[in-house]
């Protein structure tokens, strides 16, 4: 059985100061708590009876762990519809972060919606971009909204929360172009783009800051089909970033 003051501290972590102070936050569902213990290290693993049964190994992987009944498990969750198991992890230990001449990043300037974020952490994972770089406005990468849009991939790819126009401008310095996309940029298509490099993508209701867009060597474009045509104002934010990192990727 699993106490009430368990429950309690497990549902601080939906907020941002008790994830920082504690340095733990939530992950739910089968596939993402499974990707995480191979990864991570794991305070607390809570998971129903049948849920065990098919994961013995997993009581070596974490510090505590509960078998609780199906409504247990509904007041432990913090989903509308919860699943067979629910694990508080540690948050990584950030490290220092300077940008690689010879590595694909994508940084983030003031991204908000967590389904976003959780997207392109996402999509990075797949498109073998294993860092990001955040302005400390961005969302919450370890926001259990965040996480569980990930599927998994927040374990795989490192996202570092920094003093963006410091971190662009040093790699500029050092000879790293980076790309930014507006809507006054050039077409993406007809441009020539490096297998490496930095991608700045922008807010979602104001687009790239004018102190990053200071920074940006190449402003480039996804145009509409046609180009000409009557359209939506812009796109998602996340299906621009999977657009741009595909024609990153394609041409390489």
């Amino acid at each position: 059985m699993i106490s009430k003051n368990i429950v309690k501290q497990i549902h601080s972590l939906e907020q941002r100061k008790f994830r920082k102070s504690e340095g733990k936050f939530v992950a739910e569902g089968n596939k993402l708590v499974e990707d995480n213990l191979s990864a991570m290290r794991c305070h607390r693993l809570v998971a129903t009876a049948q849920w065990w049964e098919q994961h013995d190994y997993a009581h070596a992987l974490a510090e505590e762990c509960f078998v609780v009944t199906r409504d247990e498990m509904e007041k432990v969750s913090l989903m509308q519809t919860p699943q067979d198991v629910l694990a508080v992890f540690y948050i990584p230990q950030p490290t220092p972060f300077v940008p690689a001449a010879d590595a694909l990043t994508l940084a983030l300037d003031c991204i908000q919606d967590p389904g976003n974020l959780g997207t392109i952490i996402r999509l990075c994972d797949w498109f073998g971009i294993h860092d990001i770089v955040c302005s400390p406005t961005t969302a919450d990468c370890f926001s259990p909204k965040v996480v569980q849009a990930t599927m998994g991939a927040i374990s795989r790819v490192r996202v570092h929360y920094l003093d963006l126009p410091q971190c662009l401008a040093d790699a500029r310095s050092r000879g790293i172009n980076v790309y930014g996309t507006f809507l006054e940029g050039a077409n993406i298509y007809d441009t020539n783009l490096s297998a490496n490099g930095i991608i700045v993508m922008g807010n979602e209701g104001n687009g790239i800051s004018d102190e990053v867009a200071a920074i940006v060597t190449h402003k480039i474009h996804i145009p509409p089909f046609p180009e000409d045509a009557q359209t939506s104002e812009s796109l998602n934010v996340g299906i621009a970033t999977a657009i741009t990192v595909a024609e990153f990727r394609r041409r390489f």
